[in-house]
């Protein structure tokens, strides 16, 4: 639940709706923005940001294991199967199989697929470096905890109390 805090001044009340609203907007906007270059190469090749979240983690994660990416990535194996075949059969990803353990599958990106990988996320890294370092140190050590707690924290389902403040 929201509540006020006397201790920050000039700051968005974002107990007030309109001010929770356009931090809802100003969030969905920067995620647009920050991924478009991606999601603009992604579809020259036929693919999605599923595809890129993929590549992220098994380029940071040599050998990452199916149920490891799966734990990761939230999904079930459903939704991960058509996008890792898709980037098996691009040449993108190999998978693989170690000798203790016959059944494990694990996942590695191929030369090709490290050099698309670095391609979609440099760019990110240095927008999101850029923009943290024209905040400041405050700025970014709040964000860091905000994005924190919002990755660790589920949607909890709509409170009436909060839905009726923010209609109109």
């Amino acid at each position: 639940m929201l509540t006020p805090n006397d201790n920050y001044v000039n700051m968005l009340d974002v107990t007030t709706p309109p001010d929770l609203m356009a931090s809802i907007a100003l969030f969905y906007q920067a995620y647009r923005t920050y991924t478009s270059g991606s999601d603009a190469l992604l579809a020259q090749r036929g693919l999605g940001r599923v595809h890129h979240r993929v590549l992220y983690y098994v380029a940071r994660h040599p050998e990452l294991t199916v149920s490891a990416l799966l734990e990761r990535l939230g999904v079930s194996k459903q939704a991960l199967h058509a996008p890792l075949r898709q980037l098996v059969e691009l040449g993108l990803v190999t998978v693989g199989t170690p000798a203790h353990d016959r059944r494990v599958r694990q996942l590695t990106l191929t030369e090709t697929g490290q050099q698309l990988e670095w391609q979609l996320t440099s760019p990110l890294a240095e927008h999101l470096s850029a923009a943290l370092d024209r905040a400041g140190p405050q700025a970014t050590a709040g964000w860091l905890k905000v994005m924190h707690e919002i990755s660790t924290q589920p949607v909890a389902p709509s409170e009436p109390a909060l839905a009726a403040q923010s209609r109109p």
